[in-house]
């Protein structure tokens, strides 16, 4: 059954046709959409994020936090600095910061701590893991005077080595997943398919089309029971259109088992399962980010747009639970971020730093304050916090962050 055709349009025709080659070699002549999505997004000479197609900042593609200013980073090491005084101030502390975009955040960060806290610089490693080539380019071209900063894979971490925080600002939304669809009150999986079409000069030319199908894996099934929906409930008609990230599982995973003792701290756009698959949301949250546009055609400027989804932070945190994590916290990234002391900053931005300030660049840093603090932008995006390996008096400290103002 055909859901869903789309044609392409000023995509990477390499790229595309590797795609198609895949489909083909298939037995059933179909690939899943997490197939597809990491090929488009991560394929190792032609994906999204493994060339020069990708474009981040104001005026790119996307932008995140960090593209706003140095005051989200500084804030977040306040909290890994107390993150480090709850452990005890151990003389090595590794903060992990897993896909670092273009090392932005990891220079405010760095920059911030050794000048405000130099006994916590001077003991500090900060390890970046990025799959992009592209990116890490970068990395290395803005961080190459910090010493204390190295480049790894996952397999250069050995199992419970890390004793710190690992840490990530929208990566899980980006890793690949699995469509699902309601049909006939069933659970069943959109899959990514090639059709043929005649031009209008006759020659014949291939496109992606979507077929639904029978789930590729149980474990989409075991995702389900995981954050406790059941999409055969009554109130999911047919043509309920969902996600389901399998990868997300996965790599909380892979951190747990390489993390010793001290915190995860995952900041991305999401929902608790209750909402996430709420029964009005019938069409997911997948969503397609090119030249700072926003739509929901992933078969469109293939290799050369980004493609996301919104984060089930149940998920991550009953997997979590599963691989020995603790819950620690959930909240707001607005909250969070006011907690660490970004009101603070907000409230010194009087009438004397207008004067020594010119007017434009005033009203430029204030705008950016309260954009990170906005509840129907950035400020809306959910912090989780999770832990591992800490003593029952540890436990007990509150995080800055996580601490609601009165």
């Amino acid at each position: 059954m055909t859901v869903q055709q789309l044609d392409i349009n000023d995509s990477n025709l390499e790229l595309c046709d590797l795609i198609f080659q895949r489909i083909a070699t298939n037995s059933q002549q179909q690939i899943t959409f997490a197939e597809y999505m990491d090929l488009a997004l991560y394929h190792p000479q032609h994906g999204y994020y493994t060339t020069n197609e990708v474009n981040i900042g104001k005026h790119g593609d996307f932008f995140t936090s960090p593209h706003l200013g140095a005051d989200f980073g500084e804030v977040l090491a306040e909290q890994f600095v107390q993150m480090w005084d709850i452990l005890g101030k151990p003389n090595s502390f590794i903060i992990v910061e897993m896909g670092a975009g273009q090392g932005i955040l990891a220079a405010d960060i760095l920059a911030y701590l050794q000048l405000q806290y130099l006994d916590f610089f001077q003991i500090l490693e900060y390890v970046i893991i990025e799959k992009s080539a592209v990116l890490k380019a970068e990395q290395q071209q803005r961080l190459t005077t910090i010493k204390s900063v190295r480049w790894c894979n996952w397999d250069e971490i050995p199992p419970n080595s890390i004793a710190g925080c690992f840490f990530s600002n929208e990566l899980v939304d980006a890793l690949p997943l699995h469509q699902i669809i309601v049909d006939k009150g069933q659970i069943k999986e959109i899959y990514v398919t090639a059709e043929s079409q005649v031009l209008e000069d006759g020659k014949t030319a291939r496109k992606f089309a979507e077929v639904i199908g029978e789930v590729s894996t149980p474990k989409i099934s075991e995702y389900f029971n995981l954050v406790g929906i059941n999409l055969s409930a009554s109130g999911y008609t047919d043509g309920y259109r969902t996600e389901v990230n399998l990868a997300a599982l996965d790599w909380i995973t892979t951190v747990a088992e390489k993390l010793q003792r001290g915190y995860l701290l995952t900041i991305d756009y999401g929902y608790p399962a209750h909402r996430y698959y709420n029964q009005n949301r019938r069409e997911g949250t997948l969503q397609c980010y090119y030249h700072h546009q926003h739509h929901n055609n992933p078969y469109i400027y293939v290799g050369k747009q980004d493609l996301t989804a919104h984060v089930d932070f149940t998920a991550l945190e009953k997997q979590g639970e599963l691989c020995g994590l603790e819950l620690v916290g959930l909240t707001q990234q607005g909250l969070f971020l006011m907690a660490l002391g970004l009101g603070d900053r907000i409230a010194a931005l009087s009438s004397n730093d207008a004067q020594v300030l010119d007017l434009a660049a005033f009203l430029r840093r204030r705008e950016a304050l309260h954009q990170l603090i906005d509840p129907m932008g950035l400020g809306g995006f959910g912090v989780l916090v999770q832990s591992k390996g800490l003593s029952e008096e540890e436990r007990g400290c509150k995080l800055k962050g996580l601490i609601v103002p009165e």
